[in-house]
């Protein structure tokens, strides 16, 4: 009968306790991690339940002791009182977000296949610049956009919250780094076949970019869910839902309960929208692949 090295056996022993208690620690601190970034939302809506007279007291509890929903029907009276019903609200935060996500995948894939898959002269300079404006912030440009959609006459209008983010360089840099992995092979064969451009973005190459499209789908959402329209947009009937919950959060403490149940109706749709598409990202990127 074979003798069983003592030594090796240890240090097997060891080095498996070793990944053990590394893998117990990263769990850990996931743990804590997640928790503290559930900590705003559990804090948001115990804010949504509590009474006038919990939100005044000191030092300020985490729980409320006589949980009500009389914020929200407080929220809906403060909707009507603009006289705009709060479905108004609703329907053009939904128009402004879908309309935006909608045209934001088009032209961005659009523009990221031309700008990956098409030489012309120029093609490096732009880019570069798509590079460059990852780094700027739209606020710099607000007051040349005013005057532009001033000019326009898209003051007051729709247009005027869905043209200045139909375009995002973070998008369009998203989707050609995707777009530039397909083989070009596959692109050469569909053109030998007789394919144009149009066809070959739509019916071969995008098929294939699920995981960049779901991406480009909860980034566009979420930012055009989240556009605040008190700058460009004046009359009630125009305003978004986030502009009128912002609007109710800066009346004071006396709303603030009313404040956090608007900002419980606007925090829904984007997690909707984020589950959905997750999920689909995760599927596609486990299941599908290109190969050269």
């Amino acid at each position: 009968m074979a003798m069983v090295n003592t030594d090796k056996l240890r240090a097997s022993n060891k080095q498996a306790g070793r990944k053990i208690g590394g893998t117990v620690a990263i769990f850990v601190f996931l743990i804590v991690l997640g928790l503290f970034m559930l900590f705003p939302i559990y804090l948001m809506i115990v804010m949504s339940i509590k009474p006038v007279e919990e939100l005044f007291i000191f030092p300020p509890k985490l729980y409320a002791i006589n949980p009500t929903v009389n914020n929200f029907k407080d929220m809906f009276e403060v909707m009507h009182q603009n006289r705009v019903p709060f479905s108004r609200y609703v329907f053009n935060s939904v128009l402004v977000t879908a309309t935006v996500t909608i045209l934001q995948c088009f032209f961005a894939s659009m523009a990221a296949f031309v700008l990956a898959k098409c030489k012309f002269p120029g093609n490096k300079i732009l880019n570069s610049i798509i590079v460059v404006a990852l780094l700027y912030q739209s606020n710099v440009i607000y007051i040349m956009q005013y005057i532009v959609m001033a000019k326009l006459h898209m003051i007051d209008t729709y247009w005027a919250l869905i043209l200045p983010s139909i375009a995002s360089p973070m998008g369009l840099f998203l989707m050609r780094q995707s777009i530039g992995q397909v083989p070009d092979a596959m692109i050469e064969a569909a053109k030998v076949d007789g394919a144009g451009l149009f066809r070959i973005c739509w019916q071969i190459v995008m098929p294939n970019q699920k995981p960049a499209l779901m991406t480009l789908i909860i980034f566009a959402f979420q930012a055009a869910w989240n556009i605040q329209s008190g700058t460009v947009v004046f009359q009630e009937q125009y305003k978004t839902l986030t502009t009128v919950a912002t609007q109710a959060a800066s009346a004071g403490l006396a709303r603030a309960g009313v404040a956090m149940a608007a900002q419980v109706f606007v925090f829904i749709p984007p997690i909707v929208v984020f589950m959905l598409a997750q999920r689909q990202v995760i599927e596609t990127m486990a299941h599908s692949g290109i190969k050269d």
